[in-house]
């Protein structure tokens, strides 16, 4: 009777490891691929901030370029 409760705990075990093999494993890379998704919209709005920043130097540039030329 004891062997087949060990037996009954470690299949118990096994099944407890699979069920989280296959519930833990997809949450997990949901979970990370959310927080990439988020990491990679905060990047691209940084890099859409530079090129607005640049844009606008540019322009204010060419903008007191052209009072210098004019006075």
């Amino acid at each position: 009777m004891k062997e087949a409760k060990d037996v009954l705990r470690i299949v118990g075990i096994i099944l407890l490891g699979l069920f989280v093999l296959i519930v833990g494993i997809p949450l997990v890379l949901a979970a990370a691929g959310f927080t990439l998704a988020v990491l990679f919209k905060i990047i691209g709005l940084a890099i859409l901030l530079i090129k607005i920043a640049v844009v606008l130097a540019v322009v204010y540039l060419v903008l007191v370029g052209i009072r210098a030329v004019l006075r």
